[in-house]
């Protein structure tokens, strides 16, 4: 089974295709969208649109898995954020992918063993979890793996994946 975690921004969109097999997940490929601050926020929601859609038509996921919008200071940073997590789900339903949704706490604790893990945590249960020799880079990269791995787990838990 193969899984894409995605970490939505506007900025940056950190995503992650792990493949599950058995007990044995591995990583296939991973990186960062990254789209320029000087650009209009619809031509950012089309790079981010249109670099998904190649990801997910080339790879061909099972499922994708999503964080969940989290603000709690600037609820001026939940809208954008939540415009490209819908251009993402949009792509996903043209690929007719399925999608799960996962807060940040519930990441944190699949992954780290706490809610409130910091990302140092989250970073190093990730690369031990992979057996990854060099850190993922940028931090929305290795969000993106965290949250892929999280469903992974999940799927197991409910025993759809042998």
């Amino acid at each position: 089974m193969k899984i894409i975690g995605i970490d939505p921004g506007t900025a940056r969109v950190g995503w992650a295709l792990i493949d599950v097999m058995g007990s044995t997940i591995r990583p296939l490929s991973y990186g960062c969208i990254t789209t320029p601050a000087g650009q209009t926020p619809e031509t950012r929601l089309l790079t981010i649109h249109r670099e998904i859609t190649k990801i997910l038509t080339k790879d061909k996921p099972s499922s994708l898995a999503i964080e969940d919008l989290f603000f709690a200071s600037n609820a001026k940073t939940v809208i954008p954020v939540g415009q490209a997590r819908g251009v993402i789900l949009l792509a996903a339903a043209e690929q007719n992918i399925p999608v799960a949704s996962y807060s940040p706490r519930a990441v944190k604790s699949t992954i780290a063993g706490d809610g409130r893990a910091d990302k140092t945590q989250v970073l190093s249960m990730v690369m031990r979890i992979l057996h990854l020799d060099t850190p993922p880079k940028p931090d929305d990269t290795a969000d993106a793996i965290a949250i892929a791995l999280t469903h992974a787990y999940s799927y197991k838990l409910k025993g759809k994946i042998t």
